[in-house]
């Protein structure tokens, strides 16, 4: 107040001091001069260490997750992410036309499970095909398979490999539920198909040319890229398997998801049976 009132004098043709205007004002002329200095935040090591740590080891990880593993506060936790710049920097996106959508969630397990395939490279063994099923309720991965062949085989062993792991047994399911896939040449032979339907499940296709439509095992499949393929160099088939059984232990029984209220797959799945 006391600088503009100046300047308009001055505009004036009128010069008078800062400290005669302050005494005409009565206001403390050290007040005119201050100028707040924002101090630099201070950040603790006990929690920047093992932050860095884990995000150099998981680039992809973001803040909630990391405060899950780490038992951390989530909001201390974003902090240091700002301040630091560690955020994980979303990938733009644009418009794109959508058809009606079909989600891809369930309200209870067993209710719909959705399957996809993935090529991988194996070092000395080449181009690998991984197979994988998930619950679209818990998010867990059930069953997966890793096979040089990407044939209607890879997709049968973990569609099996899935139905004994929730239900212990090969046979058919209590209860129908529906199985969701693209409309690829494995999903549709005659041969899983055939194995889907002797296991009392119901195939549901998504429209083609829509992944978005089986986003739940889309996403999961960018994960498993993301935190286990890309952050390693397989040497071999063999390798690979060991690799991406160990991360899928980890998704499963660690790694917590927002969408399940911050609990893990198998928590998720506990709590709703």
């Amino acid at each position: 107040m006391i600088e503009t009132i100046r300047q308009g004098l001055q505009a004036e043709g009128l010069i008078v001091s800062i400290s005669k205007l302050c005494r005409w004002f009565e206001v403390p002329r050290r007040s005119v001069y201050y100028r707040p200095v924002k101090a630099e935040p201070t950040l603790q090591d006990r929690f920047v260490t093992p932050i860095k740590a884990m995000i150099e080891e998981n680039p992809s990880f973001g803040y909630r997750t990391v405060a899950h593993l780490l038992g951390f506060n989530k909001n201390t936790v974003q902090r240091i992410f700002q301040i630091k710049g560690w955020q994980v920097r979303k990938r733009p996106v644009g418009f794109r036309p959508r058809i009606q959508a079909l989600l891809s969630v369930a309200k209870a397990p067993n209710e719909r499970w959705a399957t996809d395939m993935r090529r991988i490279w194996a070092g000395r063994d080449g181009w690998t095909t991984m197979a994988l099923v998930i619950d679209c309720h818990s998010r867990e991965l059930l069953g997966w398979h890793l096979s040089r062949r990407g044939n209607s085989k890879t997709a049968e062993s973990a569609l099996e490999h899935a139905l004994i792991a929730r239900f212990s047994t090969l046979g058919r399911v209590p209860a129908p539920f529906l199985l969701r896939s693209d409309n690829g040449l494995v999903f549709t032979s005659r041969s899983f198909t055939a194995l889907a339907r002797s296991y009392g499940l119901r195939q549901e296709f998504i429209t083609p040319h829509s992944p978005e439509q089986n986003g739940l095992v889309e996403r999961v499949v960018r994960m498993l890229k993301e935190q286990c393929v890309h952050h390693h160099r397989f040497e071999s088939l063999q390798h690979a398997s060991r690799l991406i059984g160990d991360w899928i232990q980890f998704y499963n029984h660690r790694r917590p998801h927002q969408a399940l209220n911050m609990r893990t797959p198998a928590e998720a799945f506990a709590l709703a049976v």
